[in-house]
């Protein structure tokens, strides 16, 4: 299992922002591919994503923003959306 974190570029998206999203979505699961389909279909709500402008793979998430991400998730042990929360 990977842990990834993703950052969006929302300037030019759409749709409204999903609650959290704003500040990024992390997602543990066996591969990128996994990962995306999960961001699809639960943050998303299987709606275009926005542009990806960040990606990292096996994040150390205690690396992220410590004021709001790391009081605000899920352990990021168990497949599936720890961040933001509201999305298993």
């Amino acid at each position: 299992m990977t842990r990834y974190w993703f950052e969006f570029d929302f300037k030019d998206y759409p749709d409204n922002i999903p609650p959290g999203a704003y500040y990024g979505c992390g997602i543990t699961a066996y591969n990128c591919d996994q990962a995306m389909l999960l961001l699809k279909n639960k943050v998303f709500k299987n709606k275009d994503l926005p542009k990806i402008f960040k990606l990292l793979e096996n994040v150390d998430v205690s690396t992220l923003d410590q004021g709001v991400v790391i009081p605000n998730m899920r352990p990021p042990s168990y497949i599936g959306i720890w961040f933001p929360l509201g999305y298993e």
